[in-house]
């Protein structure tokens, strides 16, 4: 009797580990199909969107300046290589959403609940980043480098770099703007009670340009910019935990 539930009982989660992974997989493929459609999509116009992220550092180049390709195959693979980067940014929200779906049954509700909080939240403060460093931010910068140029030096920048650096500055925009989400979540699971918090102002104040040194080049616009960024994004996570604060008491 004591074999025949063992038995049962393995073959039970030999069943159950069979479902989870078709299933896995059903998702699997309709992440990777949705991906390379929208892929296909948007490759005809893969030129217009590299000439849509090159507009920033167009506008700042001398007249006689222009972009370069040091190697024969860039012209062809840095707008494609762009137009993944698109597509799996665009797709993060569709690829979190199925995994949600994936995993919601072993949630219990108030998980359910954290998830739908944090979740789109964090999705638009990184596309907010994103956007607000393409359209402030990177100009900036842009000017700042080019600017520094010696007068018997002309910036011509090789495409590929271009498009890695953008790549690396929007990726590193998009995590700087999770503070918000940071404070919420360690506000939220009483890791750091919000009073401590609002304490400190001055002290994340001062911190706030310690760090804007080692993320911008060294001119005092960059600088002032990042770090008023960065402490209007602490206290956005404060307003945003205070609300959560009084939603949580109510119920």
């Amino acid at each position: 009797m004591i074999e025949n539930k063992s038995e049962v009982s393995i073959g039970e989660k030999k069943s159950n580990f069979s479902v989870y992974f078709t299933e896995f997989r059903k998702i699997l493929i309709q992440i990777l199909v949705t991906f390379f459609a929208l892929f296909l999509c948007l490759t005809p116009f893969a030129k217009k969107i590299y000439t849509f992220l090159t507009l920033p550092l167009q506008h700042k180049l001398p007249a006689h300046a222009h972009m370069i390709a040091t190697d024969i195959t860039s012209t062809f693979i840095a707008p494609f290589k762009l137009v993944f980067f698109v597509v799996l940014a665009l797709l993060v929200p569709f690829i979190f959403f199925k995994l949600y779906s994936f995993i919601k049954s072993a949630l219990f509700i108030n998980e359910k609940k954290v998830f739908f909080l944090f979740f789109p939240l964090s999705i638009f403060l990184f596309y907010s980043g994103v956007g607000l460093g393409y359209f402030t931010i990177l100009p900036t910068v842009l000017n700042f480098f080019i600017g520094m140029a010696p007068e018997a030096v002309i910036p011509m920048t090789d495409i590929n770099e271009y498009l890695m650096f953008c790549i690396k500055f929007f990726l590193i925009l998009g995590l700087v703007f999770q503070l918000p989400l940071l404070i919420l979540i360690l506000v939220y699971f009483h890791i750091i009670p919000i009073e401590t918090l609002t304490n400190q102002r001055k002290y994340i104040f001062v911190g706030c340009f310690f760090v804007a040194m080692f993320i911008t080049p060294p001119d005092i616009l960059s600088m002032g910019i990042a770090a008023l960024f960065m402490y209007l994004l602490f206290e956005l996570g404060i307003i945003l935990s205070k609300i959560v604060i009084r939603i949580t008491k109510k119920q």
